[in-house]
């Protein structure tokens, strides 16, 4: 297993010998997002812009216009909230392919504490008119999501994890984007249909794996494009299930959620839906293990709020 942000540094140092476009941007944390590796095999196109994220912006959105396609390096927190401002005037409102490449986002940055942590940005990226969102469950899926963004002709906002998760894919994986992926069938008659993204899928894959063990029939559809979405093919996976439940490692206001919520609503779907997630809170400082388990997203707790779930159903 490797983790994404490694990946990230790897797979772009590979695509940048031959393609010449590709330039970095970073915002003093190189060795963190492993931007470091491309700076040691691209000097010539490795920019150090110091803790001055909105100027980062700035000189990426320069470049872009001089035919580059720049990459920022910074975490997550940064990019959607300090810069914010730039990234919607320069990089948004131009459709300017500017690619933001946020490290430590999610709840797992727990160490530096919840000033570090991004628990919002799907929802504030997703926001922007003309910006791609996306969230890669693994290490296979983050390498096809950077392949495909180098050639986007338009601005990426890609969601790396810190730490290495589970595989979820294989070699074979093909990135579509906006297209939700069918991980688990559970037959047309499954009990419970469950609808996750980002890292928190390669959990959820275990916690259905265990749900599954007693006898449930579980529908798993992963989604690793927030926006821009094929509604229609989401809802081909979630027409007829009576309950969806979403995961995310993510505040349940304005992410994955909200946007099942929407395909579910403008079907006229009776499906309930629930929400796993952040409930609407800051979170806090503590070790990965504590955190997930706090805020309902370990393997376990995924579990048995499926379970609850499953309870429902047979009291209906």
């Amino acid at each position: 297993m490797k983790a994404q942000r490694a990946v990230w540094g790897d797979t772009l140092t590979e695509l940048a010998r031959t393609d010449d476009r590709i330039v970095v941007v970073d915002g003093d944390l190189a060795t963190s997002t492993m931007a470091v590796t491309f700076a040691e095999a691209h000097p010539d196109r490795f920019v150090q812009a110091g803790i001055a994220e909105q100027n980062m912006v700035g000189i990426a959105f320069g470049m872009s216009t001089l035919g580059y396609r720049p990459w920022l390096s910074s975490f997550g927190v940064f990019l959607t909230n300090r810069a914010l401002d730039q990234v919607r005037m320069l990089v948004s409102q131009t459709k300017a392919p500017v690619r933001l490449a946020a490290a430590y986002a999610g709840l797992l940055n727990g160490a530096s504490g919840k000033t570090h942590q991004d628990i919002e940005d799907l929802s504030v990226m997703r926001a922007l008119p003309n910006m791609t969102v996306l969230a890669p469950a693994d290490e296979t899926e983050a390498a096809a999501m950077i392949r495909w963004a180098a050639d986007h002709d338009g601005p990426v906002y890609l969601r790396l994890a810190r730490d290495a998760v589970a595989d979820v894919f294989d070699d074979g994986y093909e990135f579509r984007v906006g297209a939700p992926v069918l991980l688990r069938d559970g037959g047309s008659d499954a009990d419970v249909t469950v609808v996750s993204t980002g890292v928190q899928t390669s959990r959820t894959v275990e916690a259905i794996t265990a749900v599954e063990a007693e006898g449930h029939r579980v529908r798993h559809v992963h989604l690793p494009t927030i926006k821009p979405l094929d509604d229609d093919a989401l809802w081909a996976l979630l027409d007829g299930a009576a309950q969806v439940v979403t995961v995310e490692e993510h505040n349940v206001v304005g992410g994955l959620g909200d946007v099942v919520a929407a395909v579910l609503a403008g079907h006229a779907s009776g499906a309930r839906l629930h929400k796993v997630g952040l409930a609407d809170s800051w979170a806090e400082s503590g070790p990965n293990d504590f955190l997930l388990d706090k805020y309902g997203l370990s393997v376990e707790r995924v579990a048995d709020r499926i379970r609850a779930v499953l309870g429902e159903r047979v009291a209906e």
